[in-house]
């Protein structure tokens, strides 16, 4: 009868210890399925959009001439999380034949390079590597792929409102 009650207790140890190895493996495999998922939620989703879009006043609406851009400066908030920074930005307006502005970003489309108005040659010149824009920000020459990048814009009463740029595309 001893040799039976042994028997009796060491299969029900085994079938503690497996059932013990089991809950292990199978808590192990919860927990690192949950980390492997929130990292790989943060690393391959795209960010959040925030629901307001970020529109920079950029002052008064400058005197402007047709046919001359003029240069302007403005400062946009970036909310990044909790922090929130003042940058500068600024941007080359055109008052179209039409009344209507068009506000380029200051970056060329080649490599990102700050360009010039040449009022000589009456067009927009990046002094690194030889692109030119016409005033309607469309490639004259040059390695630049892509005609100018554009801010959004709009007009309120006598102030000019500068949205998200609009990247440009090749036609």
């Amino acid at each position: 009868m001893i040799v039976e009650r042994s028997n009796e207790v060491a299969g029900t140890n085994i079938k503690r210890r497996r059932f013990l190895t089991g809950t292990m493996y199978a808590l192990t495999s919860l927990i690192l399925g949950a980390i492997s998922g929130s990292a790989g939620a943060y690393l391959l989703a795209r960010p959040r959009e925030e629901g307001r879009e970020q529109w920079a006043d950029a002052g008064d609406v400058p005197e402007l001439r047709l046919g001359t851009p003029q240069e302007i400066t403005f400062e946009r908030s970036r909310v990044d999380g909790w922090k929130v920074q003042n940058e500068k930005g600024n941007a080359w307006v055109v008052l179209n034949n039409d009344g209507t502005m068009t506000a380029f970003s200051p970056l060329c489309t080649h490599l990102g390079c700050a360009y010039q108005w040449t009022a000589k040659q009456k067009q927009f010149s990046c002094p690194c590597h030889g692109s030119a824009f016409g005033l309607n920000g469309n490639v004259l020459s040059g390695p630049a792929p892509r005609p100018l990048d554009r801010y959004a814009v709009k007009v309120e009463g006598s102030r000019l409102w500068l949205g998200p740029v609009e990247g440009s595309r090749t036609s």
